[in-house]
């Protein structure tokens, strides 16, 4: 058995009281990009009012000036959209915190998301094919906010596909816990989007946020969870969910 030395014991101190400083420092950050959000999305909703108003105006103008102006002012308008939804998905990304976890069953979550997608899928000429295990083990989960983690990878999949494809979801017992896959034939992704998908405001789409993936990998890791990719371009990709079961609920 070893002991620590005292030098080794000052060490692992110091090193403790680090982490701490750099966990508090970047929660104080977090607090203040959410506030700092707030702040600029409450004088955007008052511009996108007025630009509103403005368009309604030059509307009944009928002059050349008038319908340039109208064409620049739904530049900005698009613009000011795009910045809500930006806020709108930083808040949520900055928001997350520790959840209250219930047992619940994780093949009613990603049925439930399914079903709200049903619709899309058809209009796509997508088949959503179903695996679930029946004797699924329970987990701890929050529905609110897994439910969008999966509507987000659901969402993912379909715009992947632009003329039709399948989309599997697929649950089954794991060593430790239970695990989903969702794997669709759509377009794929390369190494170096696979590598940064995670990361946030890194997106490959026109006008997207860069949020959506990063705040799904939050809300799994928040269940204890974990979740992991494999892309290959124009064969399709593969997420894997994979979500602790208390040994008190298994």
């Amino acid at each position: 058995m070893h002991f620590m030395s005292s030098q080794e014991y000052t060490t692992a101190q110091e090193h403790a009281a680090q982490i701490d400083s750099i966990r508090t420092q970047y929660e104080e950050l977090a607090e203040l990009a959410g506030s700092l959000a707030h702040e600029i999305k409450n004088p955007l909703s008052v511009i996108h009012m007025n630009i509103d108003l403005l368009s309604e105006d030059l509307a009944e103008i009928d002059s050349p000036i008038s319908r340039r102006s109208v064409d620049r002012v739904d530049i900005v308008r698009q613009q000011c959209e795009r910045m809500e939804g930006l806020l709108r998905d930083f808040l949520r990304y900055a928001r997350l915190r520790d959840i209250d976890l219930v047992p619940g069953s994780l093949n009613e979550q990603i049925e439930t998301v399914l079903r709200a997608y049903q619709a899309q899928a058809d209009a796509a000429d997508i088949d959503i094919e179903k695996y679930l295990d029946p004797d699924l083990p329970a987990i701890m989960l929050h529905s609110d906010s897994l439910q969008a983690a999966l509507m987000n990878l659901v969402k993912n999949a379909l715009e992947a596909m632009e003329e039709g494809g399948q989309i599997w979801a697929r649950t089954y017992p794991t060593r430790t816990g239970v695990a989903l896959d969702l794997i669709d034939t759509g377009s794929g992704v390369d190494d170096n989007t696979v590598l940064h998908m995670f990361e946030p405001f890194y997106s490959t789409k026109e006008g997207g946020s860069g949020l959506g993936l990063p705040t799904a990998r939050k809300i799994i890791e928040a269940h204890g969870g974990r979740i992991s990719v494999q892309s290959e371009i124009g064969r399709g990709t593969k997420f894997v969910l994979e979500f602790p079961t208390p040994k008190r609920l298994g």
